[in-house]
């Protein structure tokens, strides 16, 4: 093995990527190949640390000019015409014909590629597949089968002259449309005589045919083709075709078997590419090389023998056949030191022979290494891992496969995702790759899969006669890939300069606030003696009390704590819930919790002494009896329609006590529809409307609040952007979870149309109907919208993955691998809540909205914070557009959450022992605050005038009556004391 080197000029790379949803890629790199065993290390160890968020997020930039973007393809899996025009049989026919018995358990029924896609019927239908595309280059490979149907040697016979012309016909048309070919001279369909007579690639005699064979494509086709792979994934033919049986030609044998036929493949290999460099390079211009197989291996630990035994899983598989072409013609040692005589020896002539035998370095990669045949045993009990830009920086590069059906959106984001890591290698790591290649232009055989996937970018109906291509969602993802040459950065992706309007409220909110009405040591009646001499105690003396003065709200040191806290934070709002079964113990005000009570008013009180105004809400759902009084749950909670006078009730206490103070009310903080039942939802809406109209025509008019509902509103995007059946599953989506119980208040008074057609449809007649007073009741009772929004869900028609599946709504729940995610595997997705502010405006028009809610977890042992602060940044920024450049009336934002202790890694603060520390994140978004935004040098300043909340109850000189006095006592004492010294002084 060689640490890389840079020898003038390298030669380029040609890789083929593989994913084991078969994706094929190909990439072209110029770099040398890492192959030392300490040489991974360094990978290993940068990849051990967390990426921050800007690198690990998706990166918005295009590939460099001149890049190759192809596709590609293989005989068996979509030519057919398996007899047509003097073909020959070839192993995979013979494979796919035998009698289902006789089959291995791997083939679940039988099937074969007698037609597949009938591309040798075809040409033109294929290459406008190309066309369409708008690719550079396309790889297929020849069915040797098809041009020597009897695989050559003594008394084979002569060329197939149909086959010739078949592929002399395909490369003209290529040419016209400008596309280069790359051609493989061996895709795994080795001619049956072959195998019958010699016992295939186990038999040296083949190695001499594979280069007569090889000989005549260069002479009939080398004229058009410039890139040459003579076998695909070696290690698949060997292993599996000879070894292990689960691939043609099915031979059973033992391990010793599998390495002798790679030994003749790679002899193979390295006699076609001597007869190319001898014979046909200097009139043809051609390359040639192989394209082998790999995977990526992470170790379980970074410790010296885990990093030995990922580099050994990597030569037995990869190094197997990389090492002597690439490297000093003999097996990587590791292979020599475990395997013994298993594996056969080069000799010194073999070696000089196979080593620098390819004229570019072409590589399958795979987490399952082409469709889960990696064995296990090869993995040496590390972790199998999809990175490919991990491999990339390895100075590898490689191949993958997708996709069934036409909404493919599964497979078009793998595809997304390995072009991403692509593009990321070559501006974060310098890596230069220059092309990409997808497997597969259209659906075929699958080997020992049959018709059982589909892998294609264009579908095929192959039960039709004319077989048209059709494309799916990949391949016009790939067509818009191919023309903005990657990922450019529109401007609906740049962040913006400017600042908020003035009056923007900014706050944060938590769940519920830190009760501790412990009474304070100034309120306790009872005398103390200390104790100097032998405890070192307080002492309370027996029977001794002093007169018990009224609580004050200073007594309360937490509220004192909490309100310095958010003070250090320049918010101007704070919103928090009440918890209505402390207040009120039954349900009704038969029992009042005064001590409650007085607490909320003290801290809603000194909120506004410090002029922030505090939102309050009246009800928020807990998974301790839903949040409600015990009695109230026990008797069916939301269900019971008796429940709605109760909350009425409440809430009238609630304005009583504490109206003074608030002017801004949540009725009920996102309520759980994933828990409520079409009844109980029927009766939520009724209750809020009820207190929305008893704040109204009682506590308006004297406390000047406003009052509206909290609701939970995740965007949802379709998974695939061209699928109109996506788009109405995302609809769909959207008005069960947010129109549900926006619609009656916000819009029509009534659910959504959709909603109430769906469970129509499934005769579902659950769902309750409004009175024409209840609608009238419901329609209007908001004063804002309140809306809390936390990430955005990927949803598809087609069921993929059923433990996120919703047969209800028949709809997909999907991932975007590019996308960030936080621990709890939450997606960071920015731009998600503009599309959602500007749905709401959309459907209910220009009302004033407040972003009560927002915000991630983070790791609590990363003390940079990085992942909010990144999060906070851009979420704000995207409310920014969607204020300055939609128009959206956005009146607020509120981060989630104050602290840890309530909302554990969510918060501004980290608690510990008693201690709250400010995060980076909470220093970020007080600069974000002070700033009304994000400013720039051009943004014209706003002068805003500090607003005053003015309170008669809870000024300063109010609620500091006694300090005063006593102050105002030692004023006058010392007035007096000078007037007397004055005096007397004067007499004397």
């Amino acid at each position: 093995m060689l640490p890389c080197q840079h020898p003038p000029p390298p030669p380029p790379v040609f890789i083929l990527l593989e994913y084991f949803l078969l994706c094929l890629l190909c990439l072209l790199c110029r770099c040398c190949l890492h192959a030392e065993p300490g040489d991974g290390v360094q990978t290993w160890a940068r990849f051990s640390r967390a990426p921050s968020p800007e690198a690990a997020g998706f990166l918005y930039d295009t590939f460099p000019d001149g890049f190759l973007w192809a596709v590609g393809s293989a005989a068996y899996q979509t030519e057919g015409g398996w007899r047509q025009h003097g073909k020959g049989a070839s192993i995979w026919d013979t494979f796919t014909h035998r009698p289902a018995p006789s089959l291995p358990p791997f083939l679940p029924h039988p099937a074969t590629g007698d037609v597949a896609g009938d591309s040798y019927n075809h040409i033109f239908r294929d290459t406008e597949g190309l066309r369409q595309l708008g690719v550079t280059h396309y790889r297929f490979s020849i069915s040797w089968a098809r041009v020597l149907p009897n695989g050559g040697g003594v008394g084979a016979g002569p060329p197939n002259l149909e086959g010739l012309r078949y592929y002399r016909r395909l490369l003209e048309r290529l040419r016209e449309l400008r596309v280069e070919p790359v051609v493989t001279l061996y895709h795994w369909d080795l001619p049956q005589r072959l195998q019958d007579i010699y016992g295939g690639w186990a038999n040296r005699t083949v190695v001499d045919l594979f280069r007569d064979y090889a000989e005549l494509c260069f002479r009939q086709f080398g004229g058009q083709v410039k890139y040459w792979i003579t076998i695909d994934n070696p290690y698949v033919v060997a292993w599996h075709g000879y070894s292990t049986g689960r691939l043609a030609p099915g031979v059973r044998g033992n391990k010793r078997l599998g390495y002798q036929v790679a030994h003749n493949l790679l002899l193979a290999h390295a006699q076609v590419w001597h007869l190319y460099n001898t014979s046909f390079r200097s009139t043809q211009g051609g390359q040639v090389s192989i394209a082998l197989s790999s995977h990526w291996i992470s170790p379980r630990k970074m410790t010296e023998h885990d990093l030995k035994e990922c580099q050994k899983s990597l030569d037995f598989v990869l190094g197997w056949f990389a090492k002597p072409i690439f490297i000093d013609g003999d097996y990587p040692q590791s292979m020599k030191e475990n395997l013994s005589s298993l594996l056969p020896n080069f000799t010194e002539s073999e070696k000089n022979f196979i080593k620098g035998t390819a004229d570019f370095f072409a590589l399958s990669f795979g987490p399952t290494l082409s469709f889960q045949l990696l064995d296990p045993h090869m993995k040496f009990r590390q972790l199998e891992s999809p990175s490919l830009r991990q491999f990339l920086l390895w100075r590898m590069a490689g191949l993958f496969q997708v996709p069934p059906r036409r909404d493919d959106a599964k497979y078009m984001y793998y595809l997304k995702k390995f072009i991403m890591e692509t593009l990321k290698a070559i501006k974060y790591d310098g890596v230069e790759v220059i092309g990409y290649t997808v497997w597969s232009l259209m659906d075929g055989f699958e080997w020992h899969r049959g018709y059982s996937i589909r892998r294609g970018l264009f579908y095929i109906d192959f039960l039709s006669h004319d077989k048209k291509l059709l494309p799916k969602s990949s391949a016009l993802f790939y067509q818009k890939l191919i023309e903005r040459n990657g990922f450019p950065s529109l401007p609906e992706n740049l962040p913006i300069e400017g600042t908020f309007p003035c009056g923007f409220a900014w706050g944060v909110v938590d769940n519920y606030i830190q009760v501790d009405t412990t009474p304070s040591q100034f309120n306790d009646p009872n005398v103390y003696v200390w104790d100097i001499h032998q405890s070192k105690k307080l002492i309370r003396v027996d029977g001794v009390v002093t007169s018990k003065r009224k609580p004050h709200c200073v007594d309360f040191a937490a509220i004192r704590l909490q309100i310095s806290l958010l003070r250090e934070i320049h918010i101007t709002h704070f919103y928090f819930s009440l918890k209505w079964s402390q207040i009120l113990p039954l349900g009704n005000q038969s029992q009042v919790n005064e001590t409650i009570l007085h607490y909320y008013r003290c801290f809603v009180s000194e909120l506004v002494r410090v002029n922030i105004t505090p939102i309050v809400a009246l009800w928020q759902p807990t998974t301790e009896h839903q949040g409600l009084p015990f009695l109230l749950a026990k008797h069916g909670g939301w269900e019971n329609p008796l429940i709605i006078n109760s909350f009425e009730e409440y809430a009238r206490l609630c304005f009583k006590e504490l109206g003074q103070y608030v002017k801004f009310w949540i009725t009920m903080n996102e309520p759980h529809i994933q828990n409520l039942t079409y009844n109980a939802g029927h009766n939520l809406l009724k209750a809020h409307a009820q207190v929305w109209h008893l704040y109204d025509q009682n506590f308006r008019r004297s406390q000047k609040g406003k009052i509206s509902i909290a609701l939970q509103a995740d965007w949802i995007e379709p998974a695939c952007p061209f699928s109109q059946k996506d788009k109405e599953v995302a609809e769909r989506v959207l008005e069960f979870d947010i129109g549900w119980l926006a619609e009656p208040i916000f819009g029509t008074g009534d659910y959504p149309h959709v909603m109430r057609e769906w469970l129509n449809q499934r005769n579902n007649f659950l769902l309750p109907y409004f009175t024409k007073s209840e609608k009238k009741l419901i329609q209007g009772s908001f004063d804002f919208l309140a809306l809390s929004h936390y990430t955005t869900i990927l949803v598809d028609w087609e069921k993929e993955d059923p433990v996120k599946y919703n047969d209800y709504l028949e709809v997909q729940e999907m991932t975007d691998s590019t996308w960030l995610n936080s621990p709890s595997r939450v997606a960071v997705v920015p731009w998600g809540l503009r599309k959602m502010l500007n749905w709401f405006k959309s459907k209910y028009g220009d009302i004033p909205v407040y972003i009560i809610a927002n915000g991630i977890d983070d790791d609590p042992l990363r003390t940079q914070d990085k992942l909010r602060t990144y999060y906070i940044q851009n979420y704000v920024n995207e409310a920014l557009k969607a204020h300055t450049l939609d128009g959206v009336r956005l009146c607020g934002y509120f981060v989630y959450s104050f602290n840890d202790r309530t909302a554990p890694k969510f918060g501004l603060y980290h608690y510990a022992a008693n201690q709250f520390e400010p995060k980076p994140s909470m220093n970020h978004y007080r600069k974000i605050i002070d700033n009304n935004g994000f400013p720039g040098p051009e943004t014209q300043r706003r002068f805003c005038p500090e607003e005053f909340i003015l309170c008669n109850e809870c000024s300063f000189f109010q609620t500091r009556k006694s300090l005063l006095a006593f102050i105002a006592f030692l004023l006058l004492a010392f007035i007096a004391t000078l007037s007397l010294i004055f005096y007397y002084s004067r007499r004397s």
